[in-house]
């Protein structure tokens, strides 16, 4: 399995979720499923079978975040070296040529991304046409409604 590249933050963030899953969630789903066989028949059961849903859902999850955080790459932005150069983790502020507004993005994981937060996911258009590229340059993004190019403004690692 190849490494999955993660921000300190993103993998404190799983290791949260994964603690909440196995020491609230677990208990609850197995307390649920030992009271809905206590009422009998489970043939009929919705609770029951609600129960058994849920508890598929906590045992995927957990096996989910366990295989990503097994597989992570854990990056400091704070701990590399400054510099001009996108890469990933650093925060990237652009000015888009057609209409010279200014947007802030820091380039993270894939389960830490969110664009109303200005982080975007490593993946992204956005983020492979900014990989590599230095202060000053242009970016050339290939989005749906079609090119739109970005000068680098700014690069930091905060």
């Amino acid at each position: 399995m190849s490494t999955l590249p993660i921000t300190k933050r993103g993998a404190e963030k799983l290791k949260a979720e994964l603690h909440k899953l196995k020491t609230v969630e677990r208990p609850w789903v197995i307390n649920s499923i030992s009271e809905a066989r206590a009422q009998g028949d489970l043939s009929e059961n919705a609770e029951y079978d609600a129960a058994k849903n849920r508890q598929g859902f906590v045992e995927g999850r957990i096996q989910e975040i366990e295989s990503k955080l097994s597989a992570a790459l854990i990056v400091d932005p704070t701990a590399m070296e400054p510099g001009t150069r996108v890469v990933f983790g650093c925060t990237v502020q652009l000015a888009d040529e057609a209409t010279g507004d200014s947007v802030t993005y820091q380039i993270v994981g894939e389960d830490e991304a969110d664009l109303k937060h200005g982080l975007i996911n490593i993946g992204s258009p956005i983020a492979r046409a900014l990989i590599g590229k230095d202060e000053g340059d242009t970016a050339e993004v290939f989005a749906p409604g079609g090119i739109r190019r970005y000068e680098i403004v700014v690069v930091s690692y905060i």
